[in-house]
């Protein structure tokens, strides 16, 4: 059978559809975007619409489904958060005057990195997009947020910095430079399988806009992945983007280093738990009035600094602005009126404000005065930040003087433009205010004129004007004045040539004066993208203003004081607490505690019981230091801290089943960053290290990295352990220390916790007691009871037996031996052991060290 021939529009569909195969196209059909064959019975299920056919009688119909246009974004939202692509085709002609098939071309690729629109809810979250290029055994990292046009760029040693990095930033697609048998493909393999979107470039062209927005850039690969971020945006959205700023590369050392696991064992960004804002430190903390001042918190919260004269200058500002209540509550009032200027100057530079986002950029404008007023009001730091502000009044005085208060969506139908504002567009709408009087008048005329009183002069969007008569009526009309228009059931309507006159003249006046305001809405938006960067420059201004004004609320709302810094090796933090655990209790519930580590104690171990407060101790170390090195308060009744450079953490048991390792492999994966990484300037958290394996594999493991990090790393350390053994290397280590969370049995052997940091070990674990809380069955936890006693007293016996081994051991050593310089330090190393506190690993240690010497 011959193969039916395509139909041209069809054609057109499939030379669009072979350039976008990875895309859904939305094709432009009259008032509809349609979807076909592939694209229409996967969209059809994914959006939940009808699926038809195009040709339904013919041996092969076309799969097709449609949305009405004016509808479409909420359609596009929902396929591109689900990692779709979307390639928007529109008509490039009118279709009343296109002679044959209307052209159409692809005005915009939406994707998950390029998306504007962040929907209900997200416009406090940043939407970047990321390109990597591996070179020479290093990995060059460029990032965009095209709704802001914040643009960067960085250098990394490893493919793991890579991941982590994407993460923190929550990049949802990847750009790599198309290139066969190369790294990327291995790096869009792994990365497409930890379900990031990949697309690739092949063309990178270095225009003068690449050049003079990577002019910043020493390094060339970095100049280099951000030519090819460019070139990928500049291919895909076919539209104005004057409002990305030039490239900035940024040191990831420059900041407070932490990886993806740190952020979420410590709940930073979300909720581990729930995967939500709320129960998390910037959840506690965001009490931001604008957009722009939550994004920014969040990069703060982030990446804190290091650079101790920067946290002090913003501390200094949390400081004036809690001093100085009055200033702070009158400028969060007026930040209540800004609306987002980074993205409205956006849409602005790409042609997608609406005259509404014009009116919310002049109230925005408008809010300025009064924050500089406010700010110049008060004293030193503040009164500086007012003088620095540049309210561009002069924009917003346009604004307010050209454009309605409440004008339309849409930019194409009028009724924008104030009146007075253009002589022309006045002329135009006297004609129009004219026509309801005129056509009141031509209806008393012509019921005079044909004696039917019931004669009405009426409009329809499909019609325009008409005479309406009843058909009882008709016989009474002139014949050959009036023109049948449509005949109804009841009635008929005609038109006149007087009618029709004027219909041409309402008409005219109606689509001059449209297009007339059409024409100034440009051109006033294009005075807004002539002040790009003073709008920017206000947007970042504005934002920090915002955060610090809302940690200055956080600092009197949660009773947080201001830290110190120091350059020495110490820890000395008075009553600190747990902000986000303290702010789920009743006030006063939350049981404080001291955390002091000088200058001679880089390592604390930490015993007791489950349940009792171990980890809220270290976790809530970790978040005062975030806090602090993000210039907030803390919260404390007095802190002072050394800079730290990175936070390492092993909390909770996590697996990657995805990536083929166990817990216990991720336990020691990530104790190995640790240890490999860190530095005398880092702090890291170590809770129930070693657990993950056989106890005594554990213990020695446990021991050993402790040990290690003595001996090489030097970072205080936080290390919580079960393993009461450990607790003697306090003992032999004048670096480590031991302190427990305290608990206390009642007369009727039921445990309390204190959650109260104590100095010295704890005197056991509390397992079974904490068994029984948790509801165990009495006779399982009776009978495990008698088991842990069984279980001592074999090992009191081990002990013993050990120690006569030992002993026995020595006893071989001849009295010749006993002259010679090493048996004196053999017999000192003896002498050393307390045999009556000694635990079995221990014993063995000390017999493999003594054999040692012996040989």
């Amino acid at each position: 059978m011959a193969k039916v021939a395509e139909t041209p529009m069809m054609v057109q569909y499939h030379e669009i559809k072979k350039q976008y195969p990875d895309a859904f196209v939305f094709y432009r059909l009259g008032d509809f975007y349609e979807l076909f064959e592939e694209d229409a019975v996967l969209g059809a299920k994914l959006l939940e619409l009808t699926l038809t056919a195009r040709n339904k009688n013919s041996e092969n119909p076309v799969p097709m489904a449609g949305i009405p246009h004016h509808a479409a974004q909420n359609y596009i939202d929902i396929l591109v958060d689900q990692g779709h692509k979307v390639a928007i085709v529109e008509q490039m002609e009118d279709p009343a005057t296109a002679k044959g098939m209307v052209k159409r071309d692809v005005v915009q690729l939406i994707t998950p990195g390029t998306k504007l629109n962040n929907g209900l809810g997200n416009d406090k979250q940043n939407n970047y997009l990321a390109a990597i290029l591996p070179r020479n055994n290093r990995y060059f990292l460029s990032y965009i947020d095209l709704s802001t046009g914040e643009l960067k760029a960085t250098t990394l040693k490893r493919f793991s910095d890579v991941v982590d990095e994407l993460s923190s930033l929550e990049v949802k697609e990847i750009v790599l430079l198309k290139e066969a048998q190369t790294a990327e493909s291995k790096i869009a393999n792994s990365l497409a399988e930890r379900g990031l979107v990949i697309s690739t470039q092949t063309t990178v062209d270095v225009n003068a806009t690449v050049s003079f927005l990577t002019q910043s850039l020493v390094h060339e690969n970095e100049a280099q992945v951000t030519a090819i971020l460019l070139n990928y945006i500049f291919d895909t959205q076919r539209r104005n983007l004057d409002h990305i700023v030039p490239a900035q590369s940024y040191e990831r050392l420059a900041y407070l280093k932490f990886n993806q696991d740190t952020r979420t064992n410590l709940d930073l960004i979300q909720n581990s738990r729930t995967k939500k804002k709320s129960g998390s430190l910037l959840g506690l903390i965001d009490e931001t009035k604008t957009a722009m001042g939550g994004r920014l918190l969040k990069q703060w919260v982030l990446r804190p600094l290091r650079d101790v004269e920067d946290i002090n200058q913003r501390l200094n500002m949390v400081e004036a602005f809690q001093n100085d209540f009055f200033v702070r509550g009158a400028l969060q009032d007026h930040l209540k009126s800004v609306y987002d200027l980074e993205r409205l100057a956006a849409r602005a530079a790409m042609g997608t404000m609406n005259a509404r986002e014009l009116v919310q950029l002049k109230r925005s404008l408008s809010a300025i005065p009064g924050i500089k007023s406010v700010l110049l009001s008060s004293q030193d730091i503040l009164k500086q930040s007012g003088e620095r502000l540049e309210d561009i009044q002069d924009l917003a005085g346009l604004i307010d003087e050209a454009i309605v208060d409440d004008p339309p969506v849409s930019v194409r139908e009028g009724d924008i433009i104030n009146d007075g504002f253009d002589s022309k567009i006045d002329e135009y709408r006297e004609v129009l205010s004219q026509n309801q009087q005129w056509l009141a008048q031509l209806e008393t005329s012509e019921r005079m004129a044909t004696g039917i009183n019931s004669l009405k002069v009426k409009y329809n969007k499909n019609f325009g004007f008409f005479i309406e008569v009843s058909r009882a009526n008709v016989g009474k009309l002139e014949e050959g004045r009036y023109e049948r228009r449509q005949t109804l059931t009841n009635a008929e309507r005609f038109v006149t040539p007087e009618l029709k006159e004027h219909e041409h003249l309402i008409n005219e006046a109606q689509l001059k004066r449209t297009e007339r305001e059409y024409e100034l809405f440009i051109t006033i938006r294009e005075r807004v993208k002539a002040n790009i960067t003073r709008l920017q420059k206000l947007a970042r201004q504005v934002a920090g203003l915002d955060v610090l004004a809302s940690l200055a609320d956080v600092a009197d709302n949660h009773r947080f004081v201001r830290p110190s810094f120091t350059v020495d090796s110490i820890i000395n933090i008075q009553q600190g607490r747990h902000p986000v655990v303290e702010s789920l209790l009743e006030a006063g519930e939350f049981v404080a505690n001291d955390v002091d580590l000088d200058e001679t104690t880089a390592i604390q171990l930490i015993t007791g019981p489950n349940m009792a407060g171990k980890s809220t101790y270290m976790r809530e170390l970790a978040l005062i230091v975030i806090l602090a090195q993000i210039g907030s308060f803390i919260p404390a009744n007095s802190a002072v801290l050394p800079i730290f450079d990175q936070i390492f953490t092993r909390i909770g048991a996590n697996d990657d089943m995805a990536m083929g390792q166990s817990t216990f492999m991720v336990e020691m994966a990530e104790a190995n960053l640790a240890l490999q990484e860190a530095s005398a300037h880092s702090l890291i958290l170590f809770d129930e290290l070693g657990r993950g394996t056989a106890t005594y594999d554990g213990m020695a493991l446990a021991q050993a990295i402790v040990e290690y990090l003595d001996k090489h790393v030097h970072a205080k350390t936080l290390f919580s352990t079960h393993y009461h053994e450990l607790t003697t290397l306090a003992d032999k280590h004048t670096n480590i220390e031991n302190v427990h969370v305290g608990a206390v049995e009642d007369d009727a052997g039921e445990l309390h916790f204190l959650h109260q940091i104590q100095k010295g070990p704890a005197d056991k674990s509390y397992g079974i007691h904490v068994a029984a809380l948790a509801g165990l069955p009495n006779e399982l936890i009776t009978n495990a009871t008698g088991i842990l006693k069984n279980l001592e007293n074999e090992n009191v016996v081990a002990t013993n037996s050990q120690s006569s081994e030992l002993s026995e051991q020595v006893a071989l050593f001849s009295v010749s031996d006993v002259e010679s310089d090493e048996t004196k330090e053999l017999f000192q190393k003896l002498d050393g052991i307390n045999i009556s506190t000694i635990t079995p690993l221990e014993a063995l240690n000390a017999l493999a060290e003594l054999q040692k010497l012996r040989k």
